[in-house]
C-alpha cells in the first residue's frame, strides 16, 4: 500500500483509501470496523503524546510505577468528529476532525491498514489530506474550525 500526504488540515481532513477492486460487503465491514475502532480511541483521548509512560519506559515493564498525576497534567488530546466512510468504484473516503489529538493518531491508523492490506484486503494507496479531483468535497456539518486560510481575508 503506497501512502500520500497531500495538505492535511487537522480539523478539516479527507482521508482517501483506493482499493485494487472495487471493495464489496466484507472489504467494507473490515475498512469500516478499523474506523470506527480508531475513531472511538481517538474520541477517548488514546491519541495523547503528552502521556505516554509506557512508551518511554517499553523495555522494563516489569513492575512499572504509573503516574498518575504526570497523566493528570497532560493536556486533552481529543478526536473531535468523523463522518460515515463513502464508497464510490475503488475508492472510499472519510472526514476526520483530529480535534486534539496527536499526530500518533496517523501513525496508528497507517500501521492498522498495513496490516490489513497484508492480511485481508488488498489496499493500493492510502492519500491522506486533499481532494481528488473527480469526486469533489463538501464543507462537513460537523466542521468546528479550519486550520486553512480565511477565503474572505
Amino acid at each position: 500500500m503506497d501512502i500520500h500526504f497531500r495538505e492535511v488540515d487537522p480539523f478539516n481532513c479527507w482521508l482517501w483509501l483506493r482499493f485494487l477492486s472495487s471493495p464489496q460487503g466484507g472489504e467494507r465491514a473490515y475498512v469500516n470496523g478499523v474506523l470506527d475502532s480508531w475513531f472511538v480511541l481517538g474520541k477517548l483521548g488514546g491519541f495523547n503524546a503528552g502521556n505516554q509512560q509506557v512508551q518511554e519506559v517499553a523495555d522494563s515493564l516489569s513492575w512499572m510505577a504509573y503516574n498518575h498525576d504526570q497523566a493528570d497534567q497532560a493536556l486533552p488530546a481529543l478526536m473531535h468528529s468523523m463522518s460515515e466512510p463513502e464508497y464510490r468504484g475503488e475508492w472510499m473516503r472519510v472526514w476526520v476532525d483530529f480535534g486534539t489529538s496527536d499526530a500518533v493518531a496517523l501513525d496508528v491508523l497507517i500501521n492498522a491498514l498495513r496490516q490489513l492490506d497484508a492480511d485481508v484486503v488488498q489496499l493500493q494507496t492510502l492519500l491522506v489530506g486533499g481532494e481528488n479531483e473527480d469526486w469533489p468535497v463538501e464543507e462537513p456539518a460537523d466542521l468546528t474550525f479550519s486550520a486553512g486560510p480565511d477565503p474572505d481575508a
